[in-house]
C-alpha cells in the first residue's frame, strides 16, 4: 500500500421503509504501525450557507477493532469492537448527543494495494435504539 491513497466511506442505515447510503471519496494517508492500518483524511461538508467545514478524520483498524476518529467543527470517537457496545460523545455546532454502537460483525480484507472494511451494527442515539446501519470503508493505493 502507498502512502498516498483514496479513501470511500460509505454508510446505510437499514430503515424498515427506505435506505439511504451517505458516501465519502477523498484523498488521504495511509500508515502501518503496531499491528494496525491508519489513514488519515480531511472531510469537506457544506453546511446551510453553503460555507466549506473540514473535519480531520483517523481510521485505525485490523481484524477485529475500527476505530472512527473525528476532529473539527463535529467532533467524536466511534469504537467499532466485535460484539461489544461502546459509548462516546458526538460533539456538534448544534448540541452535543451521546451516540452508542454495537458491533455485530467486522470483515476486514487486504491486498497489497487495497483495504476494504464491512461493518454491521446497532445505533443509538441519546441511549434510544434508532436502526441498524452497515458501513463500508475502501483503501487504495492512489496512482
Amino acid at each position: 500500500m502507498t502512502k498516498d491513497v483514496l479513501v470511500t466511506v460509505a454508510g446505510l442505515q437499514l430503515e424498515i421503509d427506505a435506505q439511504e447510503v451517505v458516501e465519502v471519496i477523498n484523498r488521504g494517508e495511509y500508515y502501518f504501525r503496531n499491528g494496525k492500518h491508519y489513514i488519515i483524511y480531511d472531510e469537506f461538508i457544506e453546511d446551510e450557507s453553503g460555507n466549506g467545514i473540514q473535519t480531520k478524520c483517523i481510521l485505525k483498524l485490523n481484524k477485529n477493532k475500527v476505530e472512527m476518529i473525528r476532529k473539527g467543527e463535529t467532533q467524536t470517537n466511534l469504537i467499532f469492537d466485535l460484539g461489544k457496545s461502546c459509548q462516546t460523545f458526538y460533539y456538534t455546532p448544534f448540541g452535543n448527543l451521546t451516540l452508542g454502537v454495537t458491533t455485530n460483525s467486522i470483515e476486514v480484507k487486504e491486498t497489497q494495494d487495497q483495504i476494504t472494511a464491512r461493518l454491521l451494527y446497532s445505533l443509538d442515539i441519546n441511549y434510544q435504539y434508532v436502526s441498524d446501519c452497515e458501513l463500508k470503508i475502501e483503501v487504495k493505493s492512489s496512482i
